[in-house]
């Protein structure tokens, strides 16, 4: 899973973001015979993100998703 980068147009930040996002996942739940869980193999089958907001200077309006350099 590729993560977004972000930037703040309004102070500049690179760094530190809040992101909200829903996610639907599948996993393989794992339990131990006392009852512990341990969750493998978690796929993504879909992935909302909902809202940015600058760690920073605390503007949402001003977040930018930055193109992703190619690999």
């Amino acid at each position: 899973m590729d993560a977004t980068r972000y930037r703040c147009t309004a102070c500049g930040n690179l760094t530190r973001f809040d992101v909200t996002m829903t996610r639907k996942t599948r996993s393989f739940h794992h339990y131990s015979i006392a009852g512990e869980v341990t969750i493998e193999d978690e796929e993504v089958l879909a992935e909302t993100v909902e809202d940015v907001t600058c760690r920073w200077c605390g503007n949402g309006r001003s977040v930018e998703a930055l193109a992703s350099a190619a690999s």
